[in-house]
């Protein structure tokens, strides 16, 4: 065993593997893109083990890692006895079954949602199995999360984490254990359920069918894991109460660390925390790099020059980013995306700075209702966090300071650390983070812009408010 780990990222796009050293060094890596489940309702389970068992391939060799460790969307898988996929997956926008959920009444999805920490009914594994066919359902050895599935593959073994277990709506949040209350027509038999560790313990050892497909030694610990971004936000704060964190991806995923878990704030989703005990209210945001992805790929290359040389308000363009519905903290599943006020003198450039607005007014609702005070900093990481203009635009729409991690991939670079902690390396999440990311850049926001965009964003959440209310109508009225 040497002071190394294997660390695994499930993207959505993409699954990377890597090798990372105690000093916080990638020895190896390696990134296959996905080819399903790109919009995030289903994805081809079986598929995705390939794909993850071809990047750890890729990074084998050497001297033997201490433990792997895998984080990964949330989704579900069901299985049969032979741990074979039950049909497509069910990925993070996965609406299966939801509706005959809903139908069980008020009262009893109030008590799993309030159990769950969860604020709304979005989905989950108990929604995915109502909305099963008859024949594949009763075939159903367990109910297993994206990251449990490639653990179970991996080692034999069927288990999940505590996190990935808050999603599935089956477990008491704040017990850290399923929720023995479930109603018999909601909830799946116990024994599809697996037992529940905490993300940084031992679930199991590597088989030795998995060691020869991927060319890791049989017999290598493997870490329990958890929800990526969950894991990131692990790594972002550590062991600190006092920032906010926000991963910022397709969507951001933002959080801040609680200790006692009756103080949610409303809208927040519950979730435990990589550290044993602790908890962290938040959850993703919706699109939002998404978005701004979509329209980038629709207009062009625009240069972070140009967009900075945008005016704030982006010369009166808005653009409304949710094509996919809103999740925290509004969660308005009808919410639908769109573009006001255009003219003939709006350019690329208009139009992508508007949407980069529009993805930090959507953060910055979330961040009120995790610190209505406005006064703790947020620390960014995240695809958007590689840009200096983006890094700037966020600081003064959330007008507060911004703490830039010095690496951006801290989902990766999370499972990392749980492997770490799990292996026995280092139990001091706060040491492993100083080791793996480093010192943060901190960025003020400017006093003048920060103004400007307080109000820009009270007319942003107007316009936004306005446009769901036409949607709903409209909805109504064509259904």
């Amino acid at each position: 065993m040497s002071a190394r780990v294997v660390a695994v990222d499930v993207g959505t796009s993409a699954v990377r593997a890597a090798v990372i050293d105690a000093a916080g060094q990638i020895v190896a890596q390696r990134r296959i893109a996905r080819t399903s489940g790109l919009g995030g309702d289903t994805f081809d389970a079986g598929e995705l083990e390939r794909d993850v068992r071809a990047a750890l391939a890729g990074v084998s060799g050497g001297p033997a890692p201490a433990a792997l460790a895998i984080a990964a969307h949330i989704g579900t898988v069901v299985v049969d006895s032979a741990l074979r996929p039950l049909g497509r997956g069910g990925g993070w926008a996965d609406t299966q079954g939801v509706a005959r959920l809903a139908a069980l009444g008020e009262a009893t999805v109030r008590r799993l949602l309030h159990a769950a920490g969860r604020p709304a009914l979005t989905g989950g594994a108990l929604a995915h199995l109502l909305g099963m066919e008859p024949g594949p359902a009763s075939r159903a050895h367990a109910v297993l999360s994206p990251k449990d599935f490639l653990v179970a593959g991996l080692t034999g073994r069927l288990t999940t984490d505590t996190i990935s277990a808050a999603y599935t709506l089956a477990s008491d949040v704040r017990r850290r254990e399923w929720n023995t209350g479930l109603p018999a027509e909601a909830g799946p038999a116990p024994v599809l359920l697996p037992p529940q560790s905490e993300p940084t313990s031992v679930v199991g050892t590597l088989s030795a069918e998995a060691g020869a497909a991927t060319g890791l030694p049989t017999g290598l610990p493997v870490i329990a894991g958890g929800p990526d971004g969950s894991v990131g936000i692990g790594l972002l704060l550590g062991g600190a109460d006092d920032v906010i964190a926000d991963v910022a991806g397709t969507t951001d995923v933002v959080g801040r660390l609680l200790a006692d878990p009756g103080d949610v704030p409303e809208g927040a989703v519950l979730n435990p925390s990589v550290l044993p005990g602790r908890f962290v209210a938040g959850g993703a945001t919706g699109l939002t790099g998404g978005a701004v992805a979509r329209w980038r790929s629709l207009v062009g290359t625009v240069t972070d020059d140009a967009l900075a040389a945008v005016p704030p308000g982006a010369n009166g363009l808005t653009v409304l980013p949710g094509m996919t519905g809103a999740r925290f903290p509004t969660w308005r599943s009808g919410t639908r995306g769109a573009v006001l006020g255009q003219r003939p003198d709006h350019d690329a450039a208009c139009l992508l700075r508007a949407a980069q607005e529009a993805a930090a007014f959507t953060v910055r609702e979330g961040m009120d209702r995790l610190d209505p005070s406005g006064g703790l900093p947020v620390a960014l990481a995240g695809g958007s966090s590689r840009s200096a203009h983006v890094a700037r635009l966020r600081a003064d729409i959330l007008a507060r300071p911004l703490l830039i991690s010095p690496e951006p991939d801290v989902t990766l670079l999370g499972a990392a650390a749980l492997a770490f902690i799990g292996s026995g390396l280092d139990t001091d999440l706060d040491a492993i983070r100083a080791r793996l990311i480093g010192t943060p850049r901190r960025i003020d926001p400017d006093a003048a812009r920060a103004a400007r965009y307080e109000r820009l964003h009270a007319h942003w959440l107007e316009l936004r408010d306005a446009t769901d209310e036409l949607s709903t109508a409209s909805g109504a009225a064509t259904g």
